[in-house]
This record gives C-alpha cells, structure tokens and sequence, in this order.
C-alpha cells in the first residue's frame, strides 16, 4: 500500500525531514524511500493518512514514532528504509505535523 509519509529523523545531532510514501505497510513496521541512508537503531518519526477506504470514516492522520531497522541503497537518489513503529497515536485534524 503507498501512503504518503513524512518522515523526520535526527543522526548525529542533524534534523532531518522529507516527504515520501510507503512502498509496504503493516500494524509493525513501514517500508519507505529517504534521500539519505539512516544507521539502523536511529529513531524516526512518521506522519501518515490513512484514506476513507481502510478507515470508513474519512482520511485519519496517524503519528508514529519508531525505528530504522535497516537502510540499504536501491539507486543513487533513493536509500530503502525499512522501520518499526514503537508506539502510535491519531491526530486530531487541528494538530500538524510539526
């Protein structure tokens, strides 16, 4: 399932942000493309909406916060990332993502 993501992280006291989507997604864990690679244990954080079609009740906004399992190079733009959410939380529709 391809959602779109933002996804934020620190590595070595940098902050870094980008948006992307998932390539696979399951209740453990997500699959996605960063510019960068990140080391595996960093912690992510990774803003998704899930659609009308899984929830049934409109677009819900979810927050998770994880981390990097691995990182392995697919091409010289993208770096595969795979994560595993920790914990999660449903944002309210006034809440943003910062």
């Amino acid at each position: 399932m391809r959602l779109p993501l933002t996804v934020r992280w620190t590595d070595e006291m940098v902050v870094g942000e980008a948006a992307t989507e998932s390539r696979e997604v399951s209740s453990r864990g997500l699959y996605f493309h960063l510019p960068k690679g990140l080391k595996s244990g960093s912690p992510v954080e990774i803003v998704m909406t899930l659609p009308h079609e899984l929830t049934q009740a409109g677009p819900v906004r979810v927050r998770c916060l994880g981390r990097v399992l691995r990182s392995n190079q697919e091409n010289p733009e993208e770096v595969g990332v795979a994560a595993a959410i920790e914990r999660y939380e449903f944002m309210r529709n006034s809440e943003s993502a910062a």
